[in-house]
């Protein structure tokens, strides 16, 4: 008989996490160190990463960094055989990095549409494709895209943001149909809105703190650290047979007109 916790055990299991230096990437990183898994931290800033990494290893993970970004095809490649060659292959992969571009849609700029979807969207992509031919070679792998309560929805000012999470959601589906044969995993992991260090001016905002307490069921915002059981699971053996869906983590906002 199968032990149930056994199930959510990631011992001698590596993680990469995109966008990882802060934020909810580090956050479902530490998670994951702690449900056992060894992780990888990726982002820009070699400084953040490695302020990032002394922490989790202060709390006994095992940890390396990589320092890419999501866009750079080439620089994705050579990182993502490094860490393969150099530190263990890559079990899961959690697509997290993402940016916020904010202006009405008739006043957005070409640039700032194009930089949300190139990081939001096409980065998964791009790592995906990278470090997916290994998986497939190896049988197994989880790959875990942090899509949005924005992949359903949307509100004034987001529409890039809204395209970006609403094409991961149908990247998601994608990947599962081509790649579920293969052995892996590939699901979403959906956020509500969460208190982070890049939100911080908005949940500040009187107004728009009222509104999301009033939207959602639940009555708040939700902590980052909330997000941690819904990655675990979908990284572990207990999804085994869970791919293509989005699991939200929202206070009950999507099910509340």
């Amino acid at each position: 008989m199968v032990d149930q916790d056994s199930r959510f055990d990631l011992t001698g299991r590596t993680a990469l996490i995109t966008g990882s230096s802060q934020g909810i990437g580090f956050v479902l990183a530490r998670g994951l160190a702690q449900a056992g898994a060894s992780v990888v931290l990726n982002g820009r800033e070699e400084k953040k990463l490695t302020v990032a990494a002394e922490g989790l290893r202060a709390e006994g993970a095992r940890v390396a960094t990589a320092a890419f970004d999501v866009t750079d095809e080439a620089a994705i490649a050579r990182e993502a055989g490094r860490i393969e060659a150099d530190f263990a292959p890559i079990d899961i992969l959690i697509n997290n990095a993402g940016i916020h571009r904010r202006a009405p849609l008739a006043e957005m700029t070409a640039a700032h549409w194009r930089e949300v979807i190139d990081t939001n969207l096409t980065g998964a992509f791009l790592v995906a494709r990278a470090i997916a031919p290994g998986m497939i070679a190896r049988g197994a792998g989880k790959i875990i895209n942090t899509c949005s309560v924005m992949s359903e929805v949307s509100r004034p000012t987001i529409a890039n943001y809204s395209a970006a999470k609403g094409g991961l959601k149908m990247l998601t589906r994608a990947m599962a149909v081509e790649w579920a044969r293969h052995g892996l995993q590939c699901n979403g992991l959906g956020p509500g809105y969460m208190v982070t260090e890049l939100n911080r001016s908005l949940v500040g905002n009187a107004e728009f703190n009222a509104w999301v307490c009033k939207r959602t069921p639940a009555g708040r915002w939700g902590q980052p650290e909330e997000l941690v059981g819904a990655a675990v699971f979908l990284a572990s053996r207990a999804s085994d047979f869970v791919n293509g869906q989005i699991l939200y983590v929202d206070g009950g906002l999507l099910a509340a007109l």
